[in-house]
């Protein structure tokens, strides 16, 4: 009885929380407190990952955010005893650069992420890796705002140190809404990002919260997407990918699994229907990558493609 009794009171007390304290939800969304995985030393990448450099930027006074550079296979042999300013250099050395924009819950050494970097690395590409305000070693607090200020600002520096270098933004999960939101912030200020590859992406942050597992809990009850939708307006929260999408026009590459558990595939099919549209008349490349659910790659796990570099390379080809 006792049990059942606490079962109930945490199953009320949830949006009682949300209602009196609106800002749970976004930390609950970003999960930037859970710093996974714990004990790593995120200014030495080397013990998690080689040919890495550990930086910082300043997006905006009194903000401090952390970003790893791994380079390409091709440089490894080089970079024994190289400081900072060295790996700033290489970035204009023509290989493809990539600026991975991770989801929520962890920082930039967690697991998946750390294997994507490192078959990108192989693959021959640059690739920065960005722990957005409040995560990881990064000083501050997220929001949408800050954290796309955050992306934007790094993806504005790569640009300037590439010499002419394709430089693309990959999201992931939480990060593809950082990724759409800087590339519309670039094509607002005239300068389009070189390519968008968009990893297991959602609608909007509204619909993909629905899909929570606690928030799944809720949805029988009268009134409960307005009550959401409410506190994310509160707490200015949309990552609204779907109309990024209606008005972007830089090449665009969508990776999906269909046993995604997190985010569910109809929303990275619906996504490419809008991006057709968007892309009908106009000669841009356009690509989405669905993985059967018999590969079991779910959420997380798409970097296990055997083909996936394949498929970049592929994507990145048509660019020009």
């Amino acid at each position: 009885m006792k049990v059942a009794f606490f079962a109930v009171a945490v199953y009320v007390s949830v949006p009682v929380i949300c209602y009196l304290f609106p800002w749970t939800l976004a930390y609950a969304i970003f999960a930037h407190l859970l710093k996974i995985p714990y004990f790593v030393d995120l200014e030495h990448p080397e013990k998690v990952l080689n040919h890495t450099c550990n930086f910082y930027l300043e997006p905006e006074d009194g903000i401090r955010v952390g970003v790893w550079h791994t380079l390409p296979a091709s440089q490894w042999d080089e970079a024994v005893g190289r400081d900072p300013e060295w790996y700033r250099r290489t970035l204009g050395n023509g290989s493809p650069i990539i600026v991975y924009l991770h989801g929520n819950v962890g920082t930039r050494a967690k697991n998946h992420r750390v294997q994507l970097v490192k078959i990108l690395s192989h693959a021959g590409f640059h690739v920065l890796s960005l722990d957005y305000r409040g995560f990881g070693d990064s000083t501050g607090q997220p929001s949408e705002d800050g954290v796309t200020a955050d992306a934007l600002h790094l993806y504005t520096w790569v640009k300037r140190h590439s010499e002419g270098s394709l430089v693309c933004l990959w999201g992931h999960s939480l990060g593809t809404g950082v990724a759409s939101n800087t590339a519309l912030r670039l094509q607002e200020q005239g300068s389009p990002a070189d390519a968008l590859m968009l990893e297991a992406p959602f609608t909007n942050i509204r619909e993909a919260v629905l899909h929570f597992p606690l928030a799944k809990l809720y949805t029988f009850l009268p009134g409960i997407e307005l009550f959401l939708w409410d506190i994310l307006e509160t707490n200015k929260l949309l990552f609204a990918n779907e109309d990024n999408l209606k008005v972007l026009t830089c090449p665009l590459l969508i990776l999906h699994a269909e046993d995604d558990n997190i985010v569910p595939y109809a929303m990275g099919q619906k996504l490419y229907q809008i991006a057709a549209q968007t892309f009908r008349e106009k000669e841009v490349p356009l690509q989405m990558i669905s993985y059967p659910a018999s590969h079991k790659l779910s959420h997380n796990n798409i970097y296990l493609d055997p083909d996936l570099v394949k498929s970049v390379r592929d994507f990145i080809q048509k660019i020009g």
